[in-house]
């Protein structure tokens, strides 16, 4: 048997508490790994206040771990004891659908959340399918890579699913947790950048974070402006926009990408879509393979969030701090060992 000590909220909205729980035998395909640090995710908020309805009560959460093997399943494959790695969203899919064995496993319809009726990274030990606990490429900065593994690769799918060049132009809309990642990836994948915000006093940030130009999108004329000029839209926020106005900014082929959890439906005119070939597309993280090309990508450029740490026994108020909306722009757990 195995214990952890994890900060869990009883019920729904609830602060977390330290708590204990028996996660049983280790799975044959199992792998336990020491979380030395952990970051905080717009999702686990949501996820605490079961928003999605999708939550299991004691919940711990934390999806973006970045630890060390402690124990390996018997037919755990291609790690060690001791070895530096990521977890993710994503905790386990059953590797024989089609989807899985397409290279696909994200979208596979037994996904197991790693904080889904499992026990999340706010702990200090976690446990993953081996496919998805992620070799670290050797000089990534620890401290802030954990991000990496949900908004980093979230923000990164679209260039890897659609063949984005590196001469595109990209709209990225909103510079917070996810944005500001979307900027810094852009810019590194060689793209001409451009942010929109609503904040005036973030336009400097997001040029800092490499975009070429900023626009504000509460702006009509300055969005008109640019019309038809962008291959690629990426909406990072939540919340209901001038979508008919985005849509004019692409040009022809161009493809609006949201991976911003909006609620409300989205309306697409389908001319806007006809006339000029134009895609409305989405898409939730990434598979192990995506991921590890996301860790390749950033430690080769230096790619890397820009965060805020707080100990592990401060996760309450690290959780206000976001959840108040005081983040820059992502926060990260510190554990014991970190």
């Amino acid at each position: 048997m195995s214990q952890i000590q994890g900060w869990a909220a009883q019920q729904a909205g609830q602060p977390l508490v330290r708590s204990s729980f028996d996660l049983g035998p280790l799975g044959a395909e199992e792998v336990e790994v020491a979380v030395d640090y952990c970051g905080i995710c717009h999702s686990d908020l949501s996820m605490i206040a079961n928003e999605w309805g999708m939550s299991r009560f004691p919940f711990v959460p934390g999806h973006e771990v970045i630890g060390r093997v402690l124990a390996l399943g018997e037919q755990a494959k291609g790690l060690r004891v001791g070895q530096r790695v990521g977890i993710g969203w994503t905790a386990g899919s059953c590797m024989h659908c089609r989807q899985c064995l397409s290279g696909h496993q994200n979208l596979c319809a037994e996904l197991e959340a790693t904080i889904g009726g499992h026990h999340g990274g706010f702990a200090d030990k976690v446990r993953a399918h081996w496919a998805w606990t992620i070799p670290l490429p050797d000089g990534i900065d620890l401290p802030s890579a954990g991000p990496l593994l949900c908004g980093g690769i979230t923000v990164l799918k679209p260039f890897l699913a659609y063949n984005i060049g590196p001469t595109a132009r990209v709209g990225v809309v909103g510079i917070g947790g996810l944005g500001h990642m979307a900027v810094k990836f852009a810019k590194a994948w060689g793209c001409e950048v451009t942010a929109f915000t609503s904040t005036a006093a973030k336009a400097d940030e997001a040029r800092s974070f490499g975009a070429h130009h900023v626009v504000s999108s509460r702006d009509a004329n300055a969005i008109q402006a640019i019309a038809g000029s962008l291959d690629l839209l990426l909406v990072t926020v939540n919340v209901s926009l001038d979508w008919g106005a985005l849509l004019g900014t692409l040009a022809p082929r161009g493809r609006m990408h949201v991976v911003g959890a909006v609620l409300e439906p989205i309306p697409v005119p389908a001319f806007a879509l006809i006339v000029t070939e134009r895609e409305v597309s989405g898409s939730p993280t990434g598979s192990p393979v995506d991921i590890a090309t996301l860790l390749d990508f950033a430690t080769r450029h230096d790619v890397r969030p820009q965060v805020e740490m707080f100990p592990m026994d401060q996760v309450n108020a690290a959780l206000k701090h976001l959840a108040d909306g005081k983040a820059r722009y992502r926060i990260v757990l510190e554990g014991a060992k970190g």
